[in-house]
């Protein structure tokens, strides 16, 4: 059996490797025309534009394994079987659940590798890549309205006209209330370092309001102690789904302390502990293909399947993420229903092939 383990192991990785290699270079070559668009612009040049697309590489990794473990897995198996390497298998008395178990090694190996990639590594390519361009570009992250970005921390909002790549705050007001919800304090600052566990903010303006006395304060400089750190503004840098869990971890909960909605970052973070684990589900849902009309289906036919079977996991995830944001359903139902409808599937064919 461990011949068998390592025969299959081999065959697979290879297979899988090789899609998953012809995929990140469909995706980076897509990424690469739509940064041409902006080749020019400050100092963004050609270097600088492939090293974006290059950065950008482990993101498209972590999207693509699953169906590249699909795929892979079911051009092997239907070799296999076209060669009645399968048939031979059970002759020899190994079963089609013992082979599953075998398989399921292999897509643990898979799992772990999306795991990890996700986040280790798909993270920091990711701030990297965005910086890179927002830096070349001479431009700023994005901003949630045309106001700049708002965010609320404890009983004050703050009001940043702009963020730059290295969280350098630009045009800062902040809105400062009482117990009572009645504004006490705004203030203005033209820029904001983040040093020594806080804030420290130039050229400052601050307007109070007190019951019998209004006034104004000019300060050259200030420090400004806040929940809000850089690590947070990075979730402005890199998409929810393609942040690390511990960071998704660490703004829900800035979240929940400032009784915002949590929702979307939840979903986010169940998709990260859940989504590695498609590559056990792909792996599955392969082996019945492979027992399915071995001399008339050929490779690319295979191919073509677990191409589209992909396609429609990755739809089904996405549609169920936005169903569950409007509906309100619970996040883990959102991100687990999708790779459990597929597990149901690989699982009752897998049991109808074993009934023949």
């Amino acid at each position: 059996m461990k011949i068998i383990t390592r025969y299959l192991l081999k065959e697979i990785t290879v297979n899988v490797l090789l899609i998953t290699l012809a995929l990140i270079a469909m995706f980076s070559f897509f990424d690469l025309i739509q940064e041409l668009e902006s080749l020019g612009q400050g100092n963004y040049g050609l270097g600088k534009v492939i090293l974006f697309v290059m950065l950008s590489a482990p993101g498209h990794i972590y999207d693509v394994m699953p169906v590249a473990v699909l795929v892979g897995c079911m051009y092997s198996l239907g070799q296999l079987a076209r060669h009645s390497e399968l048939v031979v298998l059970r002759v020899s008395g190994i079963s089609l659940y013992s082979l599953a178990t075998t398989l399921l090694k292999v897509g643990l190996i898979f799992t772990l590798i999306t795991f990890l990639i996700g986040e280790l590594i798909t993270p920091l390519s990711e701030k990297m890549a965005q910086r890179l361009r927002i830096r070349a570009t001479d431009s700023v992250i994005v901003q949630d309205f045309m106001s700049g970005l708002w965010v609320k921390d404890g009983r004050s909002f703050v009001n940043v006209e702009e963020v730059l790549a290295d969280t350098t705050l630009l045009n800062i007001h902040i809105y400062e209330f009482d117990n009572q919800f009645n504004l006490r304090t705004v203030s203005h600052a033209e820029k904001g370092l983040f040093e020594d566990d806080q804030w420290h903010l130039k050229s400052v303006s601050q307007t109070h309001f007190e019951k019998d006395n209004n006034y104004v304060k000019h300060l050259d400089k200030a420090t400004w102690r806040s929940l809000i750190r850089p690590e947070l503004l990075n979730v402005l840098l890199v998409l929810p789904e393609k942040m690390s869990a511990w960071d998704l971890y660490a703004y829900i909960d800035h979240l929940s302390i400032n009784k915002q909605k949590t929702t979307r970052y939840e979903m986010a973070l169940w998709a990260k502990l859940v989504y590695p684990l498609a590559s056990l589900v792909m792996v599955i849902l392969a082996l019945p293909f492979a027992f399915i009309q071995q001399r008339a289906t050929g490779a690319s036919t295979k191919i073509f399947i677990g191409i589209m079977l992909g396609v429609l996991y990755q739809i089904l995830n996405r549609t169920f993420v936005h169903l569950g944001l409007l509906n309100d359903w619970a996040p883990a139902f959102s991100a687990i229903t999708p790779t459990a409808l597929f597990l149901l599937a690989g699982l009752a064919m897998l049991r109808q092939i074993d009934r023949r």
